[in-house]
């Protein structure tokens, strides 16, 4: 037999805990490097060709109307005007009012980002997701449930330094609260709120099974709903950040979302375990519910193609698979994998937050292009459902008024 070197076991938890705590020093550095000098994200400004894009007017059209003093004029930077987001939004919202959630016949939509494996960018497409709807006007609440806590990262917001317990959900899990409010921040980014996520959400997946076993008629996967329904009337579309796993915590997102994305790489095992996701879930799901006589059906199932190679042959292949697999719920958008992207995320951002006028403009264009028309797609399907509940509500108040 060879001769080997023994290797004893030597790396206790006292040593990883060092390598813990190391680690997580370098990413606050890393992070204030960043974000320097003041260590906290910055909102995009807009010029006013890229204004006209967001209000979907001509150039003309912003000068002419920031003169009248209708709306935010800008401020001049050089010789051209820029806005501020949160003068975007105002713009976006007056002009574009016909798009926006009447609060008196619909209530916020819940969209849960959702996929067993991790690296297939679902925290990115969460988080560009609510970017995306909050620059045409929609206010938006983000939900971190997953522990690592990378959409709350995205967000500018360090999970193990900078968020404490009754700002995540686990108080609602361990059924200190029973609703979503008080856990509520707001972020750097105009229209999105959060609700973060840190490494102590673990619990929640010890929490949340004991009720059940001692609490009667205790719902465990009906916890984050009931929590979300004052947050339904104030925020028109809710996102909700899964973990990687069908956990206690995927499941409550899942049942609370009238809305599903499933961001899919064109990869034989990401598609491999997406049709495990779905066996699982509903099988789970499933046994949960009828023992109850209960049922849930959802507005709309979407799967994303993310990180697309078209160089890829193998990918390709992949590809009709996953059109063979799940035919018309893959929506007609591909998000291209992109060099921009990884910068966008090494920086702790999506493509909104980059600047267009960067020496990579052209890559930048072209992955912001698919992200918009994806968040356009799931507008579409948004205001669906908004239409669904005013006709709802309608048809409720014809019936109230006729038995009168």
């Amino acid at each position: 037999m060879k001769t080997v070197q023994p290797l004893h076991p030597q790396i206790d938890l006292t040593e990883l805990q060092g390598i813990a705590e190391h680690a997580t020093a370098v990413v606050q550095q890393v992070r204030s490097n960043m974000l320097a000098p003041e260590a906290r994200k910055s909102p995009p400004t807009f010029n006013s060709a890229q204004m006209a894009e967001l209000c979907g007017i001509e150039k003309s059209r912003i000068l002419y109307t920031a003169k009248k003093g209708i709306l935010p004029p800008g401020t001049k930077d050089g010789s051209r005007l820029e806005w501020t987001l949160v003068e975007a939004r105002q713009w976006v919202r007056e002009l574009k009012a016909d798009g926006l959630r009447d609060p008196k016949l619909a209530a916020g939509v819940v969209v849960t980002v959702a996929n067993f494996k991790g690296g297939v960018s679902k925290t990115t497409t969460a988080a560009a997701l609510a970017q995306g709807l909050s620059l045409r006007g929609h206010r938006v609440l983000v939900v971190d449930t997953d522990p690592q806590g990378s959409l709350t990262t995205l967000f500018g917001v360090l999970p193990d330094t900078e968020v404490e317990e009754e700002q995540t959900i686990l108080p609602l899990c361990a059924g200190e609260t029973d609703s979503i409010m008080s856990a509520i921040r707001s972020t750097y980014w105009d229209g999105i709120d959060l609700v973060a996520a840190a490494p102590l959400l673990f619990n929640a997946e010890f929490l949340l099974p004991s009720r059940q076993k001692t609490e009667i008629d205790f719902e465990f996967w009906r916890v984050l709903d009931t929590g979300l329904d004052p947050a339904r009337e104030i925020y028109d579309v809710i996102i909700i950040d899964t973990p990687p796993a069908l956990s206690y915590i995927t499941i409550n997102a899942l049942i609370a979302a009238q809305g599903v994305v499933m961001p899919l790489p064109p990869s034989a095992l990401d598609f491999a375990s997406s049709a495990q996701f779905w066996n699982l879930f509903t099988e789970v799901c499933g046994g949960l519910l009828r023992t109850r006589g209960d049922n849930k059906k959802f507005h709309f199932v979407d799967v994303l193609l993310s990180r697309v190679d078209r160089a890829d042959v193998v990918s390709q292949a992949v590809r009709q698979w996953i059109m063979s697999a799940y035919g018309g719920k893959v929506i007609p958008v591909e998000i291209p994998k992109t060099s921009i992207a990884a910068t966008a995320s090494a920086e702790f951002g999506t493509v909104y937050d980059m600047d267009p006028s960067s020496a990579q403009a052209k890559t930048l264009k072209r992955a912001r292009d698919a992200y918009d028309q994806f968040v356009e797609y799931i507008e579409m399907q948004v205001a669906g459902v908004w239409a669904s509940d005013a006709e709802s509500m309608l048809s409720l108040k014809t019936i109230e008024g006729a038995g009168q």
